[in-house]
């Protein structure tokens, strides 16, 4: 009876063991391994005609907003819509020449800086490059 007992307990205690030790490395191993982003990224692909001179488009790319502006001097700029200060998705006014968070009130130029409001930071720039007729985002 007490050789069950002792058997029962080291049993439990290996268990117990191997789950502790388990629970430490598993997620130890998930945060160093490589992610499979890359795998799902694509690229945003416009038609120059879709973006007259001074005019905006907005799109999603890769499950994010994202805004291309067609400034009749700086040429195509693609930026995320989301602000830097609370997530809230800002647009692009033709009359000023600026995006503006509609939330709090946030400017930011077209290159994406910030001009005033609440805003910490720039909106994110958005690779792009012009090909013949086409706009490649991404």
């Amino acid at each position: 009876n007490e050789v069950e007992r002792r058997e029962f307990i080291k049993s439990a205690f290996r268990f117990f063991s191997f789950t502790a030790i388990a629970s430490f490395f598993y997620p130890l191993i998930k945060f160093l391994s490589p992610r499979r982003v890359a795998a799902d990224y694509k690229k945003l692909e416009l038609n120059i005609k879709d973006i007259p001179a001074g005019e905006s488009f907005r799109a999603m790319l890769n499950n994010k907003p994202v805004i291309v502006v067609h400034h009749p001097s700086k040429g195509f700029i693609a930026l995320s819509r989301v602000c830097t200060h609370l997530g809230c998705l800002v647009d692009y006014d033709r009359s000023v020449n600026r995006l503006i968070c509609p939330c709090h009130g946030a400017n930011f130029t077209i290159e994406g800086r910030v001009i005033t409001g609440p805003a910490p930071k720039p909106l994110e720039r958005i690779p792009l490059v012009v090909q013949g007729n086409k706009i490649l985002v991404g």
